[in-house]
C-alpha cells in the first residue's frame, strides 16, 4: 500500500502502474474506464487479510469465557476507536495541512506520529491500570491541544468530516464483519447468505421511493457510517471463511507429511499457478481481453484441481480447500464482469469485489507454500513483522519517513531519481523499504499500536 502511494505521477509510467481509473498522463479520475491493475488489488487484499484475522481475535475472547454480548460491545468500541484513528491521522498528515508543506507542517506530522505511542501503545499488564489510563489521556490531551491551534489549507480547523477514507471503511467493515462472524461462527451457510441480501440492496438502492433507497442512503452520522462502505463485506466475509479454515488447521495436531521429490515438484507447480492467476487476470482485464480471461481462468482452475487431486497432509489439504473457494469467487467475479460497465475499483463493481477475493486467496496459497510447506518463513520475515504492526506501517511513511527526509534535506537527493519515470519508481521502493524497516524495528522491540 505504501509503494502504490509512493509512485510518482510526474513522468510517464505505463497505465498499469496506477489505478485503472487514474490513467496517465493527466491522472484525472475517469469513473467509466474499466480495468484492473496491481494497485487496484492492494486495498481488497488488505481487507481480506483483516477478515481472515477475525476468527483468531474473536475465538481468543470466546475461549476466555467472555460473553457474546460483551464481545459485541468491545467490537463496537474498537470500531469507534478505529474511526477516531482515521480522523486523527488525516488531521496530522502534512499534505492535509498544506498542499505545499513547510517546516512547521512536517514537525506537526512527526508530533502526530509520536503522540500515537502513548495513545495506542500496548502497555505491559504489570503497569498499574491507573497509570496506563493516565498515559493515554495525556497523549490525547497533547494531541487535542495541537489540533485546537491548527488551521488547514481551506481555512478550517478540526472537523469530524476530515478522515482517512481507507481506515474509515476498515472501521465500518471491521464492526459489521466481526459481528457477522460472531453470530454465524457455527453457520457458514448463513454467513455467506448474508451477502445475498447485500447484493439485493446493491441492485435495488437506486429504485426511486423504495425503502431500499432510504436504507442505502440513511446515516445518523455520515462522518462515521455509510451503508455503501459495507459493500466491502463482499471481500471481508470470504476472508473470514478462509480464516476459519486456517484457525482449524493451526489447532489441529500436525502429523509429519509424506515428502518426495515428485510432491515437491507438484507443489512448486501449484505455487507458479497461483502467481500466474494474478498475472493473467491483471493483463487480460486491463487490456480488456475478456474472452481470453474467462478461458484461461477455467483452464487454470481445471489444472489446479488436477494438481491438488490426491494430495495428503494437513497443509496441502488446507490449501486445496482454499483453492476451491478461490476458484468460486474468481469465476463469480468474471461472470459479473460485464455488469456495471466492466470491472472497476471506483466506483467499485461486484466483479471487482469477487475477482479481488479470488486473487487474494490464491496469493495466500502462494505465500503459505513458502512459509508453511517449504518452511522458508525467514524469506518473508520483514513482511510478517509489518503485518504484526499494521497501524504503525500505515502512517510511518507520511508522518515519519517523509518529514524526516524533508527536514534533513534527503528528499532533495532522492528527487534526482525523478529524472526518469522508472527511477522515480525506485524512489518509491526506497521509501517503502524505509517504512518496512522502521515498522520492523518497532515490532522487534515489542512496541505495538493496538485499538
Amino acid at each position: 500500500m505504501i509503494l502504490s502511494g509512493s509512485i510518482p505521477y510526474a513522468g510517464m509510467l505505463p497505465g498499469w502502474m496506477y489505478h485503472a481509473q487514474l490513467p496517465p498522463p493527466a491522472h484525472t479520475f475517469h469513473p467509466t474506464v474499466p480495468g484492473l491493475t496491481w494497485v487496484d488489488l492492494v486495498f481488497p487484499f488488505f481487507l481480506f487479510a483483516m477478515g481472515a484475522a477475525f476468527p483468531f481475535a474473536l475465538n481468543k475472547k470466546l475461549l476466555r469465557g467472555i460473553s457474546t454480548i460483551k464481545i459485541s460491545i468491545q467490537i463496537i468500541i474498537r470500531g469507534v476507536i478505529l474511526a477516531g484513528f482515521a480522523i486523527y491521522i488525516q488531521h496530522f498528515k502534512p499534505y492535509a495541512l498544506s498542499s505545499t508543506p513547510e517546516t512547521i507542517h512536517w514537525i506537526i506530522g512527526i508530533a502526530g506520529f509520536i503522540l500515537l505511542f502513548p495513545i495506542l501503545l500496548r502497555l505491559p499488564s504489570s503497569i498499574n491500570p491507573v497509570v496506563r489510563y493516565a498515559i493515554k489521556i495525556s497523549g490525547l490531551a497533547a494531541a487535542a491541544l495541537i489540533l485546537s491551534h491548527i488551521e488547514y489549507q481551506n481555512g478550517t480547523g478540526f472537523t469530524l468530516e476530515r478522515s482517512d477514507i481507507i481506515i474509515l471503511v476498515l472501521a465500518n467493515v471491521a464492526v459489521a464483519g466481526s459481528l457477522i462472524w460472531l453470530f454465524t461462527q457455527n453457520n457458514m451457510l448463513l454467513r455467506i447468505g448474508i451477502l445475498g441480501f447485500l447484493v439485493a440492496l446493491r441492485l435495488t438502492h437506486s429504485v426511486e421511493g423504495s425503502w431500499n433507497q432510504w436504507l442505502w442512503n440513511y446515516s445518523p452520522f455520515p462522518w462515521l457510517y455509510k451503508l455503501y462502505y459495507l459493500q466491502y463485506l463482499f471481500i471481508v466475509i470470504p476472508g473470514t471463511v478462509v480464516g476459519d479454515l486456517i484457525y482449524k488447521w493451526m489447532n489441529t495436531e500436525q502429523h509429519s507429511e509424506k515428502d518426495s521429490p515428485e510432491l515437491h515438484f507438484r507443489v512448486k507447480i501449484i505455487f507458479t499457478l497461483m502467481i500466474s492467476f494474478i498475472i493473467i487476470n491483471l493483463i487480460t482485464l486491463y487490456t480488456r481481453q475478456l474472452e481470453t480471461a474467462v478461458l484461461l481462468n477455467i483452464l487454470y482452475i481445471v489444472l489446479g484441481h488436477i494438481l491438488f487431486n490426491g494430495v495428503s497432509g494437513e497443509t496441502l489439504i488446507l490449501l486445496k480447500k482454499m483453492f476451491r473457494w478461490g476458484s468460486y469467487w474468481l469465476l463469480l467475479g468474471l461472470f459479473f464482469e460485464a455488469f456495471e460497465g466492466g470491472i472497476k475499483k471506483d466506483q467499485s463493481t461486484l466483479s471487482y469485489y469477487f475477482v479481488a477475493t479470488g486473487l487474494a486467496i490464491f496469493s495466500y496459497i502462494a505465500l503459505s507454500i513458502i512459509t508453511d510447506y517449504f518452511r522458508k518463513k525467514s524469506f518473508l520475515k520483514t513482511i510478517i513483522q509489518n503485518g504484526q504492526n499494521p497501524m504503525i506501517a500505515y502512517i510511518a511513511g507520511s508522518n515519519l519517513i517523509m518529514p524526516v527526509l524533508t527536514l534533513t534535506g534527503l528528499t532533495a537527493a532522492l528527487n534526482y531519481l525523478l529524472v526518469n519515470p522508472w527511477l522515480g519508481f525506485l524512489k518509491g521502493c526506497i521509501i517503502t523499504l524505509m517504512v518496512a524497516l522502521v515498522t520492523k524495528y518497532f515490532a522487534v522491540k515489542k512496541l505495538f499500536w493496538r485499538t
